[in-house]
């Protein structure tokens, strides 16, 4: 099995360590006072609410400088050129993105372009102690209302600011930064601003965090209390409805209008689709002795239980392994497959425990799965080295948390469509703006979007438009969200508000800047 050391290289064009960020031109001068209108809006007192893409999350952080190359905040500055008022946002205290609990640290830090220890070019955590402390921040409410993490529901919940629920998780180290009181809410904290114009872009964690932890939550179609939900399942569809339309028309009680933006298809952003489903190199010899251990279970257990009723002929063909010399699909863990690992411990098979468990919900990847990025420093590993012929993906599989199976994402594209049925229900019963953000992604993930010097693109950290979470967007996706508002209240209020060349913002970084 020598050929299975270092067997995986996953190749994420790291070369491209020029792609580092640059100070974002916010300024567009017109010579002309006044060329600039707002239409039949009023952006005079401009609110934004919604997670952490409104926030300005990125590279798996909040910091200085993603906040101040938030879209809210690219958008207030171009606003201010048709009467927009004051923006104002809570600022971390730094760019290393880690925030503080009682002098503890929380949250990691973020991710910058490095080396790891082996010498290997990759992201890396930046190093450094945060200042961020969350029990000494300002107090709100600000124009910019984005709380990472926060799903539909989190934006009405009191007390979802309460420095005391932060330990449980009950609670948002992120707003409790600033929420006004520990039992106020993000909706009702946004509302004290009386706002005249507001965007809201909020939905995406309802299906997110079930999606990147490769669908270990539950589908809660069909349960109606929130308060039953765990972090990494899916948001019944009548749940987001009600509270998004709550929302709305708190919202709308003081504002001339307002611009909602959907849920993008979130299995199309880089942390889904860096990562090959092909990805374990064998040799003929080395796919042949594998072959050779895997008759039993291929010509014996599996039919043995589709002749026992445990699963079906169906299942048994979807279970089948098979190596070949060549690049390979790994053997995954899929948990929506019949567990059989207490059957094989009896007869007729009487498997020992381990081995059992191994093959409980085993079966082979295909082209229809997605294998998360976070996949990639454990694929083709040897986690003992006492046992070099332990390699994760061929003998040992592949956990349900690095796999977005077909079925898995099935849920999170129906859940998504409800949604974003809603969105567009609710825009129209209120007249506001609507931006197609899952239109406009897959455009960025298909064709890519030009601009005056390149073409930006979804690919991790070569496109530009994904920072190294391969979640968030960089300053330069930041932008060309704000510019998609922009171009939607241009038409909803007939507005001449300027865009932003996005090609004067960055895209990653190598260092603290």
């Amino acid at each position: 099995m020598k050929q299975m050391k270092n067997t995986l290289k996953i190749v994420i064009g790291l070369l491209a360590i020029g792609f580092v960020s640059c100070e974002a031109d916010f300024d567009s001068p017109v010579e002309d006072e006044g060329f600039y209108t707002s239409g039949t809006a009023n952006l005079s007192t401009y609110v934004a609410l919604g997670n952490s893409l409104t926030a300005g999350y990125a590279d798996g952080a909040l910091y200085l400088t993603g906040q101040n190359n938030s879209y809210p905040n690219i958008l207030a500055n171009q606003f201010a050129k048709a009467g927009g008022g004051e923006f104002t946002q809570p600022l971390v205290a730094d760019n290393l993105g880690g925030l503080l609990l009682n002098g503890t640290q929380i949250t990691s830090n973020r991710l910058v372009l490095g080396v790891d220890a082996d010498g290997n070019p990759g992201p890396i955590v930046l190093d450094g102690t945060p200042t961020t402390e969350i029990t000494t921040s300002a107090t709100g409410p600000f124009n910019n209302m984005g709380v990472p993490g926060a799903k539909s529901f989190h934006l009405v919940y009191p007390g979802y600011g309460n420095i005391g629920g932060v330990a449980s998780g009950a609670a948002s180290p992120y707003y409790a930064r600033f929420a006004t009181s520990d039992n106020s809410s993000v909706i009702d904290d946004a509302a004290l601003l009386s706002p005249s114009f507001f965007s809201l872009w909020i939905g995406f964690n309802d299906v997110l965090s079930y999606a990147t932890s490769g669908g270990i939550g539950v589908d809660q179609a069909g349960n109606l209390d929130p308060a039953n939900y765990g972090y990494y399942d899916i948001s019944d569809p009548n749940v987001f409805s009600g509270h998004y339309e709550a929302e709305v028309n708190v919202l709308m009680e003081s504002s001339t209008g307002g611009v909602l933006i959907n849920i993008a298809d979130v299995t199309s952003i880089p942390f889904f689709t860096t990562v090959p489903v092909r990805s374990i190199p064998l040799d003929a010899a080395t796919a042949a002795a594998l072959n050779a251990q895997l008759v039993a279970y291929n010509t014996q257990i599996l039919p043995g239980l589709v002749a026992f009723g445990v699963i079906t002929a169906e299942e048994a063909a979807f279970r089948q392994v098979n190596f070949i010399a060549g690049i390979n699909y790994p053997v995954i863990v899929d948990d929506d497959l019949t567990d059989i690992s207490g059957i094989l411990q009896g007869p007729p098979f009487n498997l020992d425990p381990m081995t059992a468990a191994t093959l409980g919900q085993l079966r082979q990847a295909n082209d229809d799965d997605l294998v998360l990025l976070t996949a990639s420093s454990i694929l083709g590993s040897v986690p003992d080295p006492g046992n070099p012929q332990g390699v994760v993906g061929v003998s040992i599989p592949v956990e349900d948390t690095y796999v977005l199976t077909a079925t898995e994402q099935n849920r999170v594209a129906v859940a998504t469509a409800s949604y974003n049925a809603s969105i567009a229900a609710i825009a129209d019963a209120n007249d506001l703006a609507l931006v197609d953000a899952k239109a406009a992604l897959a455009q960025v993930a298909d064709t890519g979007v030009p601009f005056d010097s390149g073409v930006m693109t979804s690919a991790y950290v070569t496109g530009g438009a994904f920072s190294l979470d391969g979640v968030h967007p960089t300053p330069r996706g930041y932008a060309h969200t704000a510019n998609l508002i922009i171009d939607a209240i241009n038409s909803k209020y007939d507005a001449t508000i300027p865009k932003v060349n996005i090609g004067n913002y960055g895209t990653i970084t190598a260092s603290n800047n």
